[in-house]
């Protein structure tokens, strides 16, 4: 994953890789819990909104770590839900081209 190749100062990938992991598992965890919530924005960006410690984990990096097969169901259903109250599922593509919010989903940046 392209987040676990932005190390910080004398870490190395294997060490990145498990904050990422971890992050996304209290991820996860925030929304079995309702700490966290989904929005998807009208480009198909996500952001996770509340309480998880991101530790650099970007909200597309963590939807890609939800939707491989490290993801839990529930996570899953949770971000289904957000596509349907959006009328629009996450699109790849903008995650890729690096549509985000800021802000918890009130504005979109178009990743340039």
């Amino acid at each position: 994953m392209p987040c676990e190749t932005r190390l910080k100062p004398k870490q190395t990938i294997s060490e990145r890789a498990a904050e990422v992991r971890k992050s996304v598992e209290a991820l996860m965890q925030g929304l079995s819990t309702g700490k966290v919530t989904v929005k998807v924005g009208r480009e198909g960006g996500i952001v996770f909104v509340g309480d998880w410690n991101r530790d650099g984990v970007t909200d597309a990096c963590a939807y890609r770590r939800i939707m491989g097969p490290q993801g839990s169901t529930l996570a899953r259903l949770k971000i289904a839900a957000a596509e349907h109250r959006a009328g629009r599922q996450v699109d790849r593509k903008a995650l890729a081209a690096g549509v985000h919010s800021h802000d918890g989903g009130l504005s979109w940046y178009d990743g340039h």
